[in-house]
């Protein structure tokens, strides 16, 4: 008999859960398995909703396991330290399982650890879990990394995906660890949950999961291409926040997918999971890219800091309602619809050449679907810093932007309720109403909503001198 590791991390779920599965496969009946969850302070986001949020589903899983009898152990602190104390603890535990971060901290984190284990003769049982392909599997003849997403987007859809394999009842006894060892980081949970107070309701869990797949598929994945682009219409799929938790398995989403019938819905929602595969290995082979433009010649370009004009835009108020109602969105929900999130980066970092890295930091506190590989990848994209990113000299106008996906103005009026009483052909752009529109109306610029921050029109060839200089 010896001791084994389940070490959960952002998969929090155990329906095809491939580390979980293949633990339960290869351990044997009289092995001791403990549940372990690692809390490393320095990667907390405090008072952030992506934090809260990520906290909250912690929370739920540990209690859905409770709930199979599975113990959920926690430890607190520096990784190394903490497999270092369980070791000398329990001098029996000889294997570990988890599933693998192939990018950013985790990936160091996994190559830092994976040198202890083996020092301590702990076998490695390491997965990838969390998407289609991994950041290797899809690599030109040559064997190079793809910089371009069309390419890598035909030679990802021939490969073949791995099949959902539904979690079966588990018949095992996970034994509950009464040691001290296990306070401090039990204490600190019981602590981070205490002190969550999002502003607005959050929904989490494997079974909610499925209901959000379960409601994509029905009401909104064939219309998909039609509609995702409309805030108002709100068909984007919602699953994102589930993936990057691993409360929902990729594969049983593919599986879905896959038994549908063919449209262009279903076909623009397959692309957009391989772009999240594309951006997994995009991050893999840019580990710096969080800091560091992935284009070389754009990494001296000298951004703007005003810390003034960064927080208007941070608080929805730059006088470009579509943006506005994007931010407010954002700040009041902790989600922005996928269109919003390219018009607001694009406004960011080309009508106030404001550094992208201070628009992905923020999003990185808010977003509660926040995925560092996909919006590092989308902030570059729209700052055209980025592999396969928009061109520098397209510059999304947020007022044309507004009338094409909200043209009545409903969801501006959603989440700038100033504006109701505005009438359509000013809702888009308030500063074309005259002083005498403004009186009638008993409106003002200035006073019941902000003038536009900067002149859209006039920044075009400003943009295209601050990327041709650099």
């Amino acid at each position: 008999m010896s001791k084994i590791v389940m070490w959960f991390r952002k998969d929090l779920r155990l329906d095809d859960n491939t580390a979980f599965s293949h633990l339960l496969k290869q351990s044997k009946e009289t092995d001791e398995v403990m549940c372990i969850f690692q809390l490393n302070p320095s990667q907390f986001i405090k008072k952030s909703y992506n934090h809260d949020a990520f906290f909250l589903s912690v929370q739920t899983f540990y209690k859905e396991l409770r709930k199979r009898q599975i113990p959920l152990h926690f430890l607190y602190g520096d990784p190394e330290e903490n497999f270092t104390a369980l070791k000398e603890t329990f001098d029996d535990w000889d294997a570990v399982y988890f599933n693998k971060d192939e990018r950013g901290f985790g990936r160091v984190r996994d190559q830092k650890l994976a040198d202890f284990f083996e020092q301590h003769q702990i076998q490695i049982h390491a997965y990838q879990d969390s998407h289609l392909h991994g950041v290797e599997e899809i690599t030109k003849p040559t064997g190079e990394s793809y910089k371009v997403f069309t390419p890598y987007y035909k030679q990802w859809q021939l490969r073949s995906k791995r099949p959902y394999k539904k979690q079966q009842v588990i018949e095992r006894i996970f034994p509950e660890i009464g040691h001290p060892l296990f306070d401090e980081g039990k204490k600190q949970f019981n602590e981070i949950i205490k002190q969550i107070k999002l502003p607005f309701d959050y929904e989490c869990g494997e079974t909610v999961a499925e209901d959000y797949l379960k409601k994509f598929i029905t009401n909104g994945l064939h219309e998909y291409q039609s509609k995702r682009d409309y805030p108002l219409a709100d068909q984007t799929s919602k699953l994102s926040r589930f993936l990057r938790t691993g409360e929902l398995s990729i594969r049983k989403v593919w599986h879905a997918i896959q038994a549908e019938p063919e449209s262009t819905g279903r076909q623009t929602f397959i692309s957009e999971l391989c772009w999240r595969d594309f951006y997994n290995m995009i991050y893999f082979n840019h580990p710096k890219q969080k800091d560091q433009e992935i284009k070389e010649q754009y990494r001296e370009l000298q951004w703007h800091y005003d810390e003034q004009l960064f927080e208007k835009w941070r608080e929805g108020k730059t006088g470009y309602p579509i943006v506005d109602a994007g931010m407010r969105q954002l700040n009041q929900t902790g989600w922005m619809h996928n269109r919003l999130r390219m018009i607001v980066a694009s406004f960011l970092t080309k009508d106030l050449m404001i550094d992208w890295r201070m628009g992905e930091r923020y999003f990185q506190e808010k977003l509660i679907d926040y995925d560092s590989a996909s919006n590092i990848g989308g902030w570059q994209w729209a700052a055209s810093t980025g592999t396969d990113a928009v061109p520098y000299f397209r510059i999304f106008n947020p007022t044309t932007q507004g009338e094409k996906f909200d043209p009545t103005g409903a969801f501006i009026r959603m989440y700038l309720p100033e504006l109701n009483d505005l009438p359509n052909e000013y809702i888009h752009c308030p500063s074309k109403m005259s002083k005498k529109v403004q009186e009638s109306l008993g409106f003002y610029l200035g006073d019941h909503y902000p003038k536009p921050m900067v002149d859209h029109q006039k920044i075009r060839p400003e943009i295209l001198a601050f990327f041709k200089n650099s």
